[in-house]
């Protein structure tokens, strides 16, 4: 548990009250405010008084006490709650403080955001106190717990325990359990989740599923189980099947599945004209992707489709802390509420030229204000460079293997037979098939197979960004693939690619190999080069960030390359084991 039980001592809202009796001065006055009332549905003209971190009233008067107060005259603005991120995964490539800071330029203060990386790579005890370094920044940082790895682990049961979760479930910055990629598992069954949903329920937080394809009776037995939401939902009859079984339902514009505007039209088509029970959430996204904006740029594709104004600002802030049961903290401008506030120049224009977080300017008048997010020691958290002293060689390159994995499109794989020659060092660039393994981060056991569809052309990838922290080589060449071993050796992980024994392009992730350090637009210029550079080579999908992710991840069909071996999806069984080295 984090250790302050309540956002404010009493003192402080003695404190509050006080401001209202004409005893204390606000911090920051907004003076005739035209702000979005969502109680109203209308758009009204105040004077906002915040203190602190904390919006004290909305109305008419002004306060008695000015002299410690900062006055901005909005006459000319309109203003809206802070944007909330009701899905983030803040472990691709960047990290969740890079992430924070980056998007809050363009009105997002609130995250929620996935534990895994945490729950998997660090002990308990340091996980909870980046929660608690993070509860601090000026962005309201909130998290999800697991309920496992949705990959296959070969000590699942100790990263998975019981203790664990429910520790995690009991944290304070945690509000909902999910996202509930193992739901195979538990239709099967599995009653040790379906206790963990029990626990979530019983400390009144949601359940977010993962239900891509899932049928009318499925979802129906998973409303029953404990779910109250899910993200999945890639057609219009997908959300009103959804909708029609009780559940909240995120629309998604992601970087693998851009699927916003196609839902807009097809829920407009079906007759569904009410936004209370939708979200706008971004699913974790690569750094590229938000180069142009983030939740705000959802907020103007929902206005560009036909969404009432007023809606589409809802579907990103109210509706999401209705949701949660947080709308007394968020999601609204309103007395009592955190001061997270962006200001607009037009109602139509979701990206804020200012941005107020815990009642910090984050940006003011279109530039940001530097020095507001904390530098960060990250060995503090265990989050340091890896120290791989194993090596990479030849005798680990024996490609014997009779099926390999063939990619379907960005996520999924499939198996296909082997037909081509794999003695030699080196595969011809006349097809797009490469050498493909998995490797122990320690070196204890490796997995070594053939993938189609990645590449024609990349001689040599290494990456530990992978879905299970482990490191994965690709290439055509076995000499390229031990040259990016070794340089992700020399700069603590990464991402490395080599041709003819040539370091092309990195991306260095000192940060257990898993994240950046890197501030957003920085990585995002590298990413760039980097999703370029591999396209330029044979890529032919959408993302090939996701591709690198999910080469492990069991909640996807229909062969996965995980730590006990390549893995049939669909029938929960291990085809090859891994080989120890």
């Amino acid at each position: 548990m984090l250790a302050q039980r309540y956002r404010w001592k009493n003192k402080v809202l003695r404190d509050h009250v006080s401001i209202l009796n004409g005893e204390k001065s606000p911090t920051i006055i907004l003076k005739n405010a035209t702000y979005l009332n969502q109680i109203l549905r209308k758009w009204l003209i105040a004077n906002i008084w915040i203190y602190q971190d904390r919006i004290i009233y909305v109305g008419n008067d002004m306060p008695k006490r000015i002299d410690q107060a900062e006055i901005v005259d909005c006459t000319d603005l309109f203003l809206v709650p802070g944007y909330i991120e009701p899905h983030a995964h803040p472990f691709q490539i960047y990290n969740p403080l890079t992430l924070a800071q980056y998007t809050s330029q363009f009105g997002t203060t609130t995250h929620v955001n996935d534990n895994l990386v945490l729950a998997m790579q660090l002990e308990k005890k340091k996980a909870f106190t980046f929660l608690g370094f993070m509860k601090n920044i000026p962005s309201t940082i909130l998290w999800w717990s697991r309920y496992d790895a949705q990959t296959e682990l070969k000590e699942e049961e100790q990263v998975f325990s019981h203790g664990n979760v429910k520790s995690w479930l009991e944290n304070d910055a945690v509000i909902q359990g999910g996202e509930l990629t193992g739901w195979p598992k538990l239709l099967d069954g599995d009653d040790m989740m379906l206790h963990w949903m029990q626990e979530t329920k019983r400390l009144r937080k949601r359940i977010e599923g993962h239900f891509p394809g899932a049928s009318e009776k499925t979802l129906a037995k998973l409303m029953l189980l404990g779910v109250d939401s899910d993200h999945e939902a890639m057609t219009g009859k997908e959300v009103l099947n959804r909708l029609l079984q009780g559940y909240k339902v995120s629309l998604r514009y992601s970087s693998i599945r851009p699927d916003l505007p196609k839902l807009l039209e097809e829920i407009k088509e079906l007759g569904i004209d009410q936004y209370d029970n939708f979200m706008l959430t971004t699913d974790g996204s690569p750094s590229s992707f938000y180069e142009n904006g983030h939740i705000d740029q959802l907020i103007r594709i929902a206005m560009n489709h036909g969404v009432p104004l007023i809606d589409a600002y809802n579907m990103a802030t109210i509706n999401i802390a209705n949701y949660h049961g947080i709308e007394h903290l968020h999601g609204n401008i309103a007395t009592g509420r955190v001061a997270n506030i962006n200001l607009l120049e037009a109602k139509d224009n979701p990206t804020p030229v200012s941005v107020l977080a815990k009642g910090i300017w984050l940006k003011k008048d279109g530039q940001e204000i530097e020095g507001v997010y904390p530098s960060v020691d990250w060995k503090q958290f265990d989050l340091s460079p890896l120290d791989i002293k194993w090596n990479v060689n030849s005798l680990d390159m024996q490609f014997s293997m009779p099926f390999g994995i063939r990619l379907e499109n960005a996520v999924i794989t499939k198996p296909y037979s082997i037909s081509i020659n794999v003695s030699d060092a080196i595969l011809t660039e006349e097809h797009d098939e490469c050498y493909f393994m998995l490797l122990d981060r320690e070196g204890e056991w490796r997995i070594n197979t053939l993938l189609k569809g990645f590449t024609k052309e990349i001689g040599g990838m290494a990456s530990s960004y992978t879905g299970d922290g482990d490191i994965v080589l690709l290439g055509k060449s076995q000499a390229d693939m031990i040259t990016a071993f070794e340089r992700l050796k020399e700069i603590g992980g990464g991402i490395v690619l080599v041709k003819n024994g040539k370091v092309d392009i990195e991306i260095p992730l000192p940060l257990r190999g898993m994240m950046a350090a890197m501030p957003m637009a920085d990585l995002i210029k590298k990413e760039k080069e980097l999703l370029q550079y591999i396209k330029d080579r044979g890529y032919r999908y959408e993302d090939p960030i996701y591709t690198i992710v999910f080469f492990t991840s069991t909640h996807l069909p229909y062969i996965r390359i995980t730590q006990k071996g390549l893995y049939d999806v669909m029938n929960k069984s291990v085809l090859f084991p891994a080989i120890m080295r």
